[in-house]
């Protein structure tokens, strides 16, 4: 295995290559996508423990998906059993998963306690246990302040999670060492992962526009909500789509080089 530093504008080749591939076969990976969140949607409604087992799979279900990608780019139909790729292929790798997505976990469950600090865990209660909340609540500087120290604690997190599944599972790399290695390969492509962020913030949001305009043109303003949801899950399936990409460029397989 070897690092490779590749330039920003890959970025957007990154962005070009997920929303490409994903049209290739959108039934297919869109339906995959659906799957996934429905999966960790069921979870979530078994009391207590629902959200930390969805958290502790959420690496195995994200490498099924970037191995749906690989599957689609060799012109293959991903089937569903493909989204159980990381707890087939092998005792010991499926040992690794685990251990990686109990890693992930307690990541995630340290970032919200520490948010709980600041507004005495109002917005770990809504991220973990879900509801409703009143507006004016949500409003509140306090929950405002933990929401946003929860996202900017979630960025070295996700930075370490990014790679680390697909390190597992096709390199066989442990779970601490993948981690490490993740975390590299971001740092080290820094500007490229910066580029990849914005340029998919920017087709979101232009998602979002072209919504309310049709909705505009429509002269029915309540079917942004009817129409938003579906065309933002579309959107989320085609940046899935995207990630194996960025894993695949950053990384080369010199084992595969000498067979």
């Amino acid at each position: 295995m070897k690092l490779n530093i590749v330039p920003a504008r890959t970025g957007v080749q990154w962005f070009k290559l997920g929303v490409r591939t994903f049209f290739k076969q959108p039934l297919a990976l869109s339906g995959l996508f659906f799957m996934f969140m429905a999966v960790m949607t069921v979870l979530t409604l078994i009391p207590l423990l629902g959200n930390v087992l969805a958290l502790a799979l959420l690496p195995g279900a994200t490498l099924g998906l970037m191995a749906a990608t690989e599957e689609t780019t060799k012109g293959k139909f991903p089937m569903p059993t493909v989204l159980l790729s990381a707890f087939r292929a092998g005792r010991q790798q499926l040992k690794a998963m685990l251990i990686l997505g109990l890693l992930y976990a307690v990541c995630i469950l340290l970032v919200l306690g520490i948010s709980a600090t600041v507004d005495g865990g109002k917005f770990a209660h809504l991220y973990l246990m879900g509801g409703s909340m009143e507006i004016d609540a949500m409003q509140e500087s306090e929950f405002q302040s933990a929401a946003l120290l929860a996202l900017a604690l979630y960025l070295p997190v996700s930075l370490l999670f990014w790679h680390a599944p697909a390190l597992v599972y096709w390199h066989g790399i442990s779970p601490v060492k993948s981690l490490f290695f993740s975390l590299v390969a971001c740092v080290r492509n820094f500007w490229t992962f910066a580029v990849y962020s914005l340029v998919w913030l920017a087709a979101f949001f232009a998602m979002a526009i072209a919504v309310a305009l049709l909705s505009a043109l429509l002269g029915n303003p309540e079917a942004v909500s009817g129409i938003m949801f579906p065309a933002a899950m579309l959107m989320a399936a085609m940046f899935f789509t995207s990630i194996y990409f960025s894993f695949r460029d950053c990384f080369e397989d010199e084992r595969a080089e000498g067979a």
